[in-house]
């Protein structure tokens, strides 16, 4: 089953977004294999102390893109390729790094001072 125990919420994003996102980085990072079951919705909303219909919201988003299975009144399933991996860890760095890039340039941090700070802490 997978695990939500590294799951942290953050103030200002959606939790049904951040549910959505933390199943995708755990298919980019290897944590959610193919098969792996999803907690209940009931369960996961006593797990994060969350409206059902948020995690409801959730899964649907996920049926949605493909990435789990899920039958009425049955348990909900990951459905991870090598293909869907690559195009979920595009969507991810990409959107992660339009984010990054609009903070920086907000800021006034020129280019070459962003390039850097990378340099930095990739170390």
């Amino acid at each position: 089953m997978i695990s939500f125990e590294q799951f942290r919420m953050e103030d200002g994003v959606p939790i049904y977004l951040q549910i959505l996102l933390y199943i995708k980085r755990g298919m980019v990072a290897g944590t959610v294999v193919d098969g792996d079951e999803l907690p209940s919705r009931r369960m996961l909303s006593a797990l994060l102390s969350v409206n059902p219909n948020t995690v409801q919201k959730a899964y649907r988003m996920l049926e949605e893109e493909g990435l789990i299975q899920s039958h009425l009144g049955a348990k909900s399933y990951a459905v991870v390729s090598g293909e869907k991996i690559a195009q979920i860890r595009t969507e991810l760095l990409e959107n992660d790094a339009q984010n990054v890039v609009r903070t920086l340039k907000q800021m006034g941090v020129t280019r070459e001072e962003a390039l850097a700070l990378i340099v930095k802490y990739w170390e």
